[in-house]
């Protein structure tokens, strides 16, 4: 039995920590906002109440997120950094697809300015190129993927995509065209 993977002390430990420092963190944000979520209804019992059940299931999730921090071995007699740098190093590596939110984010914000079309077909060789596939074959593929894309969604499904804020300076049957299928 000396080799079961779950006894205490096994095996990495970086990023626990700051797991269980983020699991208690949440936890008792979220116990405390169950007041404004939830009310108090007169004539009904404890249990029916329809904050108790969500109250429980907060309160479990403090003690235990408290339980895991309280758990946690940090070395003899704390003599290491409460937050050491394998701990800090998991954690760029937890932030790392937050990049690619940013990315998202930009493009929406992106679509209704310049319109679908160009949106796509900007983001998706630079997100090609962040990738790391630099070969030009495969740039020109993902713009031919944007074109493709940008087809079947406004063109075939009929997806209701705002026309971009550029296409009001084309020429009004080209504007017409770009609003419907660009």
């Amino acid at each position: 039995m000396s080799d079961d993977p779950f006894l205490a002390g096994k095996g990495p430990q970086r990023g626990q920590i700051l797991f269980a420092l983020a699991f208690a963190g949440f936890a008792i944000f979220i116990l405390s906002n169950l007041g404004n979520q939830t009310e108090w209804v007169e004539r009904s019992t404890l249990f029916a109440q329809p904050g108790f059940w969500p109250g429980i299931a907060g309160a479990g999730m403090v003690l235990f997120g408290l339980l895991h921090l309280r758990g946690l071995r940090r070395g003899k007699g704390m003599r290491r950094p409460w937050i050491s740098r394998a701990d800090r190093a998991e954690a760029r590596i937890w932030l790392r697809p937050l990049e690619y939110t940013a990315w998202f984010m930009v493009y929406v914000l992106a679509v209704p300015r310049i319109g679908h079309l160009p949106a796509t077909m900007i983001f998706a060789p630079a997100l090609t190129w962040r990738l790391g596939y630099r070969n030009p074959r495969l740039l020109w593929a993902a713009v031919v993927f944007a074109v493709v894309v940008v087809v079947i969604f406004k063109g075939l499904l009929g997806v209701k995509i705002p026309g971009g804020a550029i296409y009001e300076y084309l020429p009004d049957g080209l504007r017409a065209f770009a609003l419907r299928y660009l």
